[in-house]
Formats: structure tokens, sequence, C-alpha cells
């Protein structure tokens, strides 16, 4: 029942930025574990960045220095913010939430928001 859907996602040149959201329909302080998923075409999905309750946060090696992860409890809400992309960060971008912690396997999850960065 509970409903994540992200958007913001769009067309950037490299270089460029682009900030993600995620509304989620419900309270968000009853999930531990936010966080943005993103598979390429060809490839698995793979996890970019974790907030949790405290705010503690953690990024994929390939992300870090780049992007940065936040939430919004008052607002139900999860931002991505993406810096200086690359092309290689093309992808479908996917909300997630679980009160534990992240995992394909479980948890809520959005619908999907397109990012395309062109070179």
């Amino acid at each position: 029942q509970v409903r994540l859907v992200e958007s913001g996602g769009g067309l950037v040149q490299a270089g460029g930025s682009l900030r993600l959201s995620c509304a989620a329909s419900e309270t968000t302080f009853r999930f531990n574990a936010m966080g943005w998923y993103r598979q390429a075409p060809g490839k698995q999905r793979e996890l970019v960045a974790v907030v949790v309750r405290t705010g503690d946060t953690n990024y994929a090696d390939s992300v870090k220095g780049r992007f940065t992860i936040s939430r919004d409890n008052a607002k139900n809400t999860l931002y991505l913010q993406m810096d200086s992309l690359k092309a290689e960060d093309t992808a479908v971008y996917y909300c997630t939430a679980d009160p534990d912690y992240l995992s394909t396997s479980r948890g809520f999850w959005g619908q999907g928001t397109q990012v395309t960065v062109s070179s």
C-alpha cells in the first residue's frame, strides 16, 4: 500500500546536475533505510546511495563526491542531488524504502525515473 513516486529525471549534459525526488504516501519516519538504486540497460540493479533514519549515509564508490542523498521526514520525501553527471550515470533510478535495510528483494519501490546523461 505504500506508494513511492520518483520525479526529477530527465536529459542532462555531462557535467550537469539533476535533483531526484521520491515522495512517499505515508510518513517516512517508519522507514529506517531509504535509498536509490539504478539500473542501466543490460546491467544489474545497483545500490547508489542509502540514508538511514539518523541521517547517516553511504554511497557507491562510483558516485561518492558527486551525489548527495537526503531525506525530509516532515515532507515524506527522499532526495538525490546528482552533480557532475557522467554518461555512465545514465540509468533508470528507483527509490526504495524499508523499515530495516535495503535490498532488491525486499522493501517498497517506486516506478523509476529515467536519467539520461549525454556526452
